[in-house]
């Protein structure tokens, strides 16, 4: 039977993510995270269903693409399925091609971290080597350090500083009270924990929010920000620390995040609070001129 492409319901956002979660294991690639369509939440569930994409076979779905933005794509694949030539072929032809409805024509950007095959047909496709980022982890087998600061579980008190905090770390943020409570609302959120960081005159410094993925499974971290007028201190370090320990407590296995290696000064706050880098991926990019 041929592979079916559809957009889920809202209705289906929930089987949509328990099977990210079921797709999550150790040692395996860096891919899209249940975590990420949780943070994606905040914008309300009709949107996120707006932006998946699911590939389906013989009513089993082997792929899931999220457009967290209207030219990037960022794709999952089953386990077992990294290799699937029928799949991966008709992925990238979907991608690839306007007309299919997923991206639009001109400049676009794919994040396929699923082995080897699906990235050797983006190539094959005309898709160029873009982005690089640098994927790190951290094993949450034995306990984790204090972070040295005071942190605070974030509920509906702290939510107007955890707005403050996400806005002044992120130039370009629209974060809002609203979109925290819609984010906290949605399925994922269940499993998941947003923190604040305080130094020693009380104010909000750092913020992070992380995703479990279930017992015995990587954690994700999405997003973690430090205040642009506290930087330079120690609170990013701070603040990863105190996620990891959420995630631990939650029964994630490890602790991982993927940020881009320009970004050195993250990657080093990660490192610093004991993750250790993996080998460096890259997204892929399209062109005008690739589209036949």
């Amino acid at each position: 039977m041929s592979i079916i492409l559809e957009q889920p319901r809202v209705d289906a956002l929930k089987n949509v993510m328990q099977l990210l979660r079921d797709w999550q294991y150790e040692g395996a690639p860096m891919q899209l995270h249940p975590g990420d369509l949780g943070w994606s939440w905040r914008f309300g569930p009709e949107a996120l269903a707006a932006a998946l994409r699911v590939w389906s076979r013989n009513e089993q779905t082997f792929a899931i693409g999220f457009l967290d933005s209207p030219d990037l794509l960022r794709l999952a694949l089953a386990p077992g399925s990294y290799g699937d030539e029928e799949l991966a072929g008709q992925l990238v032809a979907d991608v690839t091609h306007p007309e299919r409805g997923i991206l639009p024509p001109g400049t676009a950007y794919v994040e396929a971290r699923c082995g080897d095959l699906v990235p050797a047909m983006f190539r094959e496709a005309g898709w160029k080597p873009d982005e690089a980022w640098t994927p790190l982890s951290r094993d949450l087998s034995g306990l984790v350090e204090p972070p040295g600061v005071r942190i605070e579980l974030v509920g509906a008190d702290l939510v107007p500083l955890r707005v403050t905090v996400q806005r002044a770390a992120f130039s370009n943020s629209t974060f809002s009270e609203d979109r925290w409570s819609m984010m906290a609302s949605g399925v994922a959120y269940a499993d998941a924990r947003c923190l604040l960081a305080f130094d020693a005159d009380n104010d909000a410094v750092a913020a992070i929010t992380v995703w479990s993925a279930g017992q015995g499974k990587p954690g994700l971290i999405e997003p973690m920000g430090v205040h642009r007028d506290h930087r330079g201190h120690g609170y990013a370090t701070a603040i990863t620390l105190a996620g990891a320990a959420a995630l631990r407590d939650l029964g994630s296995s490890s602790a991982v995040v993927c940020t881009g290696s320009d970004n050195v000064g993250a990657v080093a706050a990660y490192k610093s609070a004991g993750f250790q880098a993996l080998p460096e991926v890259r997204d892929w990019r399209r062109e005008a001129s690739t589209v036949l």
